[in-house]
């Protein structure tokens, strides 16, 4: 059994119904935040799991997700230590951010809405994440994979993440608002 669904320039993509594998390898999961009201800062976990259940009825397929919060990099150790600590993530007591999908809804050709419960720090949140089957494909060692994007915003005050420092202009330092960014690369089970 697979899912057929319609791709650009008449072509259909055919993903197996089944479970796939989360491959951190070939997978990433970023987040952006605006800093000082002026650029764009970008962060990522280095380390992950996951999987998608993909069931021939769209609506009954599941993901789900954990990351470990202390593996968060912005490419600068203070900042990181920062984040791991209890303004933020709290690492020590609460190691693990988790994601799992309650809800799939198809929004147009090879696009959805992937709805679900996060957890960050303890507090465990709905949010939606818009999502795009990018394709499929055999490896060449003979696995079966399939790629998927997804984006989506939180507002990290409604995770307990509530460090509020400003300049002295009143502009935060660290945006309320964060932008989260996944490219998944999925390994089809073996049956």
């Amino acid at each position: 059994m697979s899912i057929e669904i319609a791709a650009p320039r008449g072509a259909e993509i055919t993903v197996p119904a089944g479970t796939w594998n989360v491959d951190p390898a070939h997978s990433s999961v970023e987040f952006q935040v605006r800093n000082m009201g002026i650029v764009t800062v970008k962060g990522f976990f280095g380390d992950f799991e996951g999987a998608l259940e993909l069931a021939e009825d769209l609506e009954s397929s599941r993901a789900a997700g954990t990351v470990k919060a202390a593996s968060v990099q912005t490419r600068s150790e203070k900042r990181d230590d920062h984040l791991r600590g209890p303004d933020f993530f709290d690492v020590e007591s609460h190691p693990e951010i988790t994601f799992g999908s309650t809800r799939v809804d198809r929004t147009g050709d090879q696009v959805f809405r992937v709805t679900g419960d996060l957890t960050i720090k303890g507090v465990t949140r709905e949010i939606s994440l818009d999502a795009r089957l990018e394709g499929t494909t055999k490896d060449p060692w003979g696995g079966e994979r399939v790629g998927v994007s997804a984006t989506g915003e939180i507002d990290r005050r409604d995770f307990g993440l509530e460090w509020d420092v400003r300049t002295p202009g009143d502009i935060l330092l660290a945006s309320h608002k964060v932008k989260i960014e996944l490219q998944i690369g999925a390994i089809r089970a073996e049956s």
